[in-house]
Formats: structure tokens, sequence, C-alpha cells
């Protein structure tokens, strides 16, 4: 995901603009010089849903088309390196 998406991503449950973005891998730089974040998660401060970035990509689903195992798993490997607020309290599951 390149970082100045951040401009225009909204949270797609409640509409809540701007997203937090914590970066966990970043790639690269492509040549206008816009980050690429491989991993990592986007926040919403309103309704506390945290949505994946895996392989470059986020994954930004309603809750029904989620799947619970791979986000925990995604969870999981990066635990140390995730805000309480998403661990102990993010949508629509937590650790």
């Amino acid at each position: 995901m390149r970082k100045s998406m951040l401009d225009i991503l909204a949270c797609p449950i409640d509409k809540y603009y701007p997203l937090e973005l914590f970066e966990f891998l970043v790639q690269r730089q492509d040549l206008d010089k816009d980050t690429i974040i491989s991993e990592g998660i986007l926040f919403c401060g309103k309704c506390f849903r945290f949505f994946p970035i895996v392989d470059e990509i986020p994954i930004m689903l309603p809750d029904e088309l989620r799947e619970r195992q791979s986000e925990m798993e995604f969870l999981q490997k990066w635990r140390t390196e995730i805000p309480d607020k998403v661990i102990k309290h993010g949508n629509p599951w937590h650790l």
C-alpha cells in the first residue's frame, strides 16, 4: 500500500477519516519517493476496527466477510508491534 493512500482512505463501516497507520514492514520507496507499506494495520479511531495490510494490500472488508483465523494469526505474528488499543480493544476481534 502506498503511504499516500492515507489521504483517500476512510473506514468502510462508519466512513471515519483519517485512519491511523501502524507500519510493521516497509518494503521500499518507489520512484516518486512514496513509501510502500508491505505489512501493517489501518485503525479507525471511531469504531476501533483494524484492517490488516498484507503483501501491500489493505484488507478493508465488512465484518461478515473477514476471516477470523487468518486475522488472529496476523495479530499474533505482529503482537509486539501492535498498539494495546488494537490488541485489547480492536474490532471485530482482539487478543
